[in-house]
């Protein structure tokens, strides 16, 4: 079954590239593209995309509510990856927050647009660890306070979310910590279960918001 992904851009020239990149690669297939986020959720109905490549700024509807939209209106939502101009911008970490799976510059290079779709079409997250510090910086929630005080992790999934923060693999805390990689990921299941995170991204936002990881 290919990855099928649908491009939501104002700007025609943007979609067009991405779907030129993407269009040459096996096993990823084009199934629509939108030009503002007021359209997106008919179309995920629709054509039901495994990854949904969404602008953060569009006219009628943003990035940040279209993504808030996909999500309550599926139970079993694509992947969204929101495509910036600028990784400071504080739009991205509100669209973070509001459940997508991570970020792309319209400058990144043609394999990493396609490294980023794969990526979450497998389950993963696509975090950029220095990006979302310097984004989190300053931020505190109490409801994110809340949220780890009842999750009341152990130890070792303390140290689990420490080194998600760091934007780790399950293969690269596994060596970190000498486990197995299956062991790492249970570790990883229970913490988003515990925080009631959708995925990595969600709780690393946590983590910061709360004050357990610091940003700097």
């Amino acid at each position: 079954m290919p990855i099928t992904v649908l491009l939501v851009d104002d700007e025609p020239l943007v979609r067009a590239g991405m779907r030129a990149v993407l269009a040459a690669q096996p096993g990823i297939e084009v199934v629509g593209e939108a030009a503002d986020g007021a359209s997106v959720v008919p179309l995920v109905r629709r054509l039901r995309p495994r990854v949904v490549l969404m602008d953060v700024r569009m006219p009628l509807l943003d990035g940040i509510e279209a993504t808030r939209a996909v999500l309550r209106a599926d139970p079993a939502p694509p992947k969204i990856l929101v495509i910036t101009t600028f990784e400071n911008d504080d739009y991205v970490y509100e669209a973070l927050r509001a459940g997508a799976d991570g970020f792309l510059l319209k400058r990144a290079r043609p394999e990493e647009v396609v490294n980023a779709v794969r990526l979450v079409a497998d389950g993963d997250s696509l975090l950029f660890p220095a990006a979302v510090r310097a984004l989190a910086a300053g931020r505190s929630s109490s409801a994110a306070r809340e949220a780890l005080e009842r999750a009341a992790l152990t130890e070792r999934e303390r140290q689990v979310l420490r080194l998600m923060a760091r934007g780790m693999s399950n293969a690269e805390m596994a060596g970190e910590l000498v486990l197995g990689t299956e062991t790492v990921k249970t570790h990883v299941s229970s913490v988003l279960a515990k925080l009631g995170a959708r995925d990595r991204t969600q709780a690393v936002i946590t983590a910061y918001e709360s004050g357990f990881v610091v940003p700097g």
